[in-house]
């Protein structure tokens, strides 16, 4: 009796760029169709040390990009087929991206700012700046920003009542309205 060994690994669906045709990776990544190359972007590999200053971590800069473009494109309530639709890029390769094992290229991280509708720059913004935008946003209302400006004066227990009247309110107002 013959025993066939069956692979569980997942198959990578690609779709040529010349004939369109949409098929499994092939071992030699050839369309089976017009036999021209199966290519995915991937990112670009540089040959020899390239100095890194010291506050750039490599590693930590695509895990924040990939975060960003996780974020955003829950944010616009995509999947992540639909945004690998809007680029034309296999869907492996947004997961690659968002798990931090692909760092997009220039000209990837372009295209997913426009399949994304945000600027370049969202995608590659570190988490202080991000934080600091929210509270940029949050402190220009001036109700909010005055009250900012007197929570310090209070005691602790002074802001947790504070704190706790204000959820209240909030969430009877939430209550009302369902």
């Amino acid at each position: 009796m013959a025993t066939a060994v069956v692979s569980l690994e997942a198959r990578e669906v690609v779709r040529c760029e010349h004939c369109t045709l949409v098929q499994f990776r092939t071992s030699n990544s050839m369309c089976r169709r017009c036999h021209k190359p199966l290519e995915i972007e991937e990112p670009a590999r540089v040959l020899g040390p390239v100095p890194v200053p010291p506050a750039a971590n490599p590693a930590q800069a695509g895990l924040q990009v990939a975060a960003q473009v996780r974020d955003i494109r829950r944010a616009r309530h995509l999947s992540q087929r639909q945004l690998a639709s809007r680029m034309q890029v296999p869907r492996t390769y947004i997961s690659k991206i968002e798990n931090g094992k692909a760092i997009p290229t220039l000209g990837s991280l372009e295209r997913l700012a426009e399949a994304l509708e945000v600027d370049v720059t969202q995608l590659v913004r570190d988490a202080r700046s991000r934080r600091e935008d929210e509270i940029a946003a949050i402190l220009s209302d001036p109700f909010l920003a005055e009250i900012a400006s007197l929570l310090p004066r209070l005691e602790h227990l002074q802001r947790q009542l504070f704190l706790g009247a204000v959820r209240d309110r909030a969430t009877a107002g939430q209550r009302r309205m369902a």
